[in-house]
């Protein structure tokens, strides 16, 4: 029921914000973008995908210097109105990831403040519009919530283990974050496999796992987004010795009981940080998000800064550049 409050304000918000960002940006931070995948190279390239009609995409050299990039869907796939009559084609949060020759493209279709709900999957050979080769394909749909369901199918989030297993993390209020692994070889859901919790708090969503010297971290969003400079985003983060947790806090506190140690939250104006991604980068770490820039009356905008981990091995944000 929260994310149903003030939805009307935040969909005249998103429009603008959505039409806005088909301008190519010319600098990191000034960026218009709403929920970012994690960046990924194609070539000589970074791509990184976001919320909107089609699906957005911008690709950069640099993580700096950005441009617009095609839609991934001009027209809608055909299952969409079978499940969404009269859907307009406005997709969510996707993430994007490059196994065994192809990059996997994962989305949300879904309704405000509903857990009637898809991630679905596109495949690319290429993210280079130019090559030949490029052409999305719709593989339909991955994993459907229901009303009847006390999880919410959105916001998918990407991680190929050190084990070489491929895991979809997602989740969205209701009963939280849920981890469920995926056959690398269709993208689709394991054969049999369960669906895992991770984490949960009264208000919740936007999972993002990663690796690091022998820990899995979890990053999550608490508060409320799309609500400009109003937003309460902020990003917590737990870690587990295993994909499937139980993941714990900085305190030892098991994120399934409510814990999660901070990461980052509103500075400045820097207003809800919110989905996070990781990529690597000249030689380091980047940890990228978005945020409502309170200097433009809150519009959603790409930051990129350093990442660094403390001598416990908990991550931090290092120095901004750009801003």
């Amino acid at each position: 029921m929260g994310r149903q409050i003030g939805f009307l304000f935040c969909l005249g918000l998103l429009c603008g914000w959505f039409a806005a960002s088909a301008v190519a940006a010319p600098a990191r931070d000034s960026l218009r973008v709403h929920d970012p995948s994690t960046p990924v190279r194609c070539g000589e390239e970074f791509w990184v995908f976001s919320t909107g009609t089609g699906l957005l995409s911008r690709h950069s050299r640099d993580l700096t210097n950005w441009q617009s990039g095609p839609v991934v869907f001009p027209v809608v796939p055909g299952w969409v109105p079978e499940i969404y009559p009269q859907h307009n084609g406005h997709f969510w949060a996707p993430d994007v990831l490059q196994l065994d020759g192809r990059y996997l493209l994962y989305y949300s279709v879904s309704r405000w403040g509903q857990n009637n709900s898809v991630i679905a999957l596109a495949t690319n050979a290429t993210l280079d519009p130019m090559n030949p080769s490029f052409r999305w394909r719709d593989q339909g749909v991955v994993i459907q919530s229901k009303t009847t369901n006390n999880y919410n199918a959105i916001d998918p989030a990407l991680l190929l283990d050190q084990e070489g297993r491929l895991w979809l993390s997602f989740g969205s209020f209701w009963s939280g974050i849920k981890l469920v692994e995926l056959d690398r070889r269709t993208g689709h859901r394991l054969k049999g496999a369960p669906l895992h919790s991770l984490a949960v708090s009264d208000a919740i969503e936007a999972p993002f796992l990663c690796f690091h010297e022998g820990y899995y971290y979890l990053f999550v969003n608490w508060g409320q987004c799309c609500r400009g400079v109003n937003s309460t985003y902020n990003i917590r983060v737990g870690r587990s010795r295993a994909v499937t947790g139980p993941y714990h806090d900085k305190s030892g506190r098991e994120l399934l009981q409510g814990g999660g140690t901070l990461f980052t939250e509103t500075v400045g104006d820097r207003i809800g940080p919110g989905h996070a991604g990781l990529v690597r980068h000249a030689g380091r770490e980047w940890f990228t998000f978005h945020y409502y820039d309170a200097t433009r009356r809150g519009l959603p905008v790409l930051g990129v800064v350093p990442l660094e981990w403390d001598a416990e091995g908990w991550p931090r944000l290092g120095s901004s550049r750009g801003k």
